[in-house]
């Protein structure tokens, strides 16, 4: 056929990594140039880790043919569901689904596109909507308005096919590390719970434990066996959030207040911040910037396992891959950007054999 006639690949050879998906005959390392509903077709059911991709935004840009150049919203979403099934059949049970997408402004009107996708996949029932990620650029494209605001942020949704996926939080954004707190910040934290605790209406016997218990707390966050502390008084703080039974709530009743313990490990947030790339010679008008792919890679992924981006593009996702000891497949039905891809990917260097934060 035509579209097997017109593909172009790279093949990464020299790999030592052991393949966790054990299928031999998956063009591992290869971006195949055609229409990727027809490629993804080929693959086994079941055979790959992470399907993350950028498909194109909805009338936004001129991609050279295929899927965002429909005539409605409808037409656009209908299609992009349709490579969402077969994403989700290709993933293993312990796999993940990652989906970019941006907005599109018609009538002066947000047509909400990210969203109205995202519960178009949860609507099929083969997948859970784990997080909405939010990328937030530092550089966005600078333009003066004069009825809203710039638009700087963009949402990654992280579907997942059961509740096994695998998840590795501990690497995820690993680099960004917390503000040191001075010393004395240390010397001060948890100073004003006594003041609250006088003002509420607890027991004088509740009052007195409350100030006990702070106290050794305290004094654990200044021989640093703890990073900090919240707490909880009755009558002075809101119940646990949404009100429900649990621990906290039940200590609060029982003895007026509750004691939070903070061991220091960095909040994970569902929040990227990172620039819009650009990279002289590659035309490709919304380049992947490589930095998100690999934090999803470390987030979701081993050394060894398969990734698909059935929307390659610019070749983002295979360098990421590339540079982590991932495995990679890319479709793109535009022959140039397979040529862009393909040579982004030779000159990337390889980090195979030194896994960060594995």
């Amino acid at each position: 056929m035509g579209i097997q006639n017109n593909r172009c690949s790279v093949v990464l050879r020299g790999r030592i990594l052991q393949n966790r998906n054990a299928t031999d005959d998956l063009p591992r390392d290869q971006i195949l140039c055609g229409d990727n509903l027809e490629l993804i077709r080929e693959l086994p059911d079941r055979s790959i880790q992470l399907v993350i991709t950028s498909p194109p935004y909805f009338q936004q840009r001129d991609y050279g043919g295929g899927m965002g150049n429909e005539a409605c919203l409808e037409e656009y979403l209908d299609s992009l569901i349709s490579l969402f099934r077969e994403c989700v059949r290709v993933v293993r049970d312990d796999g993940s689904l990652v989906f970019n997408l941006g907005d599109k402004y018609i009538d002066s009107s947000l047509l909400l596109v990210p969203y109205r996708f995202a519960i178009g996949a949860t609507e099929t029932g083969l997948v859970k909507l784990v997080n909405d990620v939010t990328w937030i650029k530092k550089n966005p494209t600078p333009r003066q308005f004069r009825r809203r605001l710039v638009s700087s942020t963009e949402p990654f949704f992280h579907f997942a096919k059961t509740e096994d996926y695998f998840y590795n939080p501990d690497a995820f954004m690993a680099d960004e590390t917390p503000p040191k707190k001075s010393q004395s910040q240390g010397m001060n934290v948890g100073r004003k719970y006594f003041e609250l605790i006088d003002q509420s209406d607890l027991s004088e016997d509740e009052k007195h434990n409350a100030r006990d218990a702070l106290e050794e707390a305290i004094q654990e966050v200044q021989r640093g066996e703890i990073a900090g502390l919240r707490m909880k008084i009755r009558g002075i703080h809101a119940e646990a959030f949404g009100g429900q039974d649990g621990g906290r709530k039940i200590q609060i009743e029982k003895n007026g207040f509750t004691l939070i313990r903070l061991r220091g490990n960095k909040l994970k947030r569902d929040v990227i911040e990172h620039s819009v790339e650009s990279i002289k010679g590659i035309r490709h008008p919304a380049i992947y910037p490589v930095k998100i792919v690999e934090e999803f890679l470390y987030l979701l992924t081993r050394p060894g396992d398969v990734v698909l981006d059935p929307f390659i593009g610019s070749g983002s996702t295979a360098v990421a891959c590339k540079q982590l000891g991932r495995y990679f497949i890319g479709y793109d039905i535009n022959p140039e950007y397979c040529r862009y891809a393909r040579s982004r990917v030779v000159e990337a260097p390889s980090k195979t054999l030194t896994f960060i934060r594995e």
